[in-house]
């Protein structure tokens, strides 16, 4: 299947239309509408600096449902410890910026560009993107950010530089999630980490068919 080229006009390909792989276009460029149009549609950008933008549909999804979050006997006792503080949306631009530099293991870069770091910025500004930090005697030692659609939390990157961070983080994010009626975190690609704490995949279709379900849902972050 071909790979298409996007213009200047706001339109994606269909989903289906994706690479074996989940790529299906590149180009265009990380405005607020054009990045709400993606996750609308099941798609996201995923490239590294010096590409031009990709976006991306995988096929299987991998998805956790915020009530099905799977919390370890070690993960409760931290929970209970009282040995980390949690918010939400008070350090946006110092979750990114971490989940950006911090390195991981077996990856020797990120796709997190300078230029996608702005444009989630805007997309925090405007309403859309969100995040959870974890602190430590005042330090931010964890945490992640996504977007939302509707009553769906679009996952994009996390971070810990202290055992257990980003799983409360992750824990965090899903009582939160539940509280204010959100019905599924999108996981985006299968990870070994996501499924022991309860994340499954669903084909494309399925996962689409869902996401457009819960597009309209009138909840808030």
């Amino acid at each position: 299947m071909p790979v298409y080229r996007l213009t200047r006009r706001l339109l994606f390909p269909p989903a289906e239309l994706a690479e074996p792989d989940g790529l299906l276009a590149v180009g265009g460029d990380l405005s607020v509408a054009r990045l709400l149009l993606a996750y609308r549609s099941g798609i996201f950008p995923w490239y590294e600096e010096g590409l031009p933008i990709l976006w991306y549909s995988p096929d299987p999804r991998m998805v956790l449902r915020p009530d099905a979050l799977h919390t370890s006997h070690s993960l409760k006792r931290t929970l209970q410890s009282g040995r980390f503080d949690v918010s939400v949306d008070t350090d946006f631009a110092g979750v990114i910026h971490n989940c950006k530099t911090i390195p991981r293991r077996g990856q020797p870069g990120t796709w997190i560009t300078a230029d996608m770091q702005q444009a989630y910025g805007r997309l925090h500004a405007a309403g859309h993107a969100h995040s959870v930090e974890v602190r430590r005697e005042g330090r931010l030692v964890g945490g992640l950010y996504g977007v939302t659609v509707g009553a769906c939390f679009c996952g994009e990157s996390m971070f810990a530089v202290e055992r257990d961070a980003s799983k409360v983080a992750l824990a965090a994010l899903a009582a939160h999630l539940r509280e204010k009626g959100f019905a599924l975190i999108d996981c985006q690609v299968p990870t070994d980490h996501l499924e022991r704490m309860g994340a499954v995949t669903m084909p494309r279709a399925e996962f689409l068919a869902l996401l457009a379900s819960l597009a309209d849902a009138d909840v808030r972050f």
